[in-house]
């Protein structure tokens, strides 16, 4: 398995399970806290990318 299938199915299983969603801009947002929290536990950082432009994600506009 893919290294990030494994950390997807951790944030599935661990972060945002059993949570209902109003639209996929909420989905994205839990995503995104999800992975902030999994973050500090382990004392890592992460950092956000804008696939469409190729640049990093304006940090303001997507945190929770």
């Amino acid at each position: 398995m893919n290294g990030i299938e494994s950390e997807w199915h951790q944030l599935k299983a661990h972060e945002i399970r059993g949570t209902m969603f109003e639209d996929t801009y909420d989905l994205a947002m839990g995503v995104i806290a999800g992975l902030n929290h999994r973050g500090a536990k382990v004392n890592y950082v992460l950092k956000r990318f804008n696939f469409a432009s190729n640049r990093q994600a304006n940090p303001k506009v997507l945190t929770t």
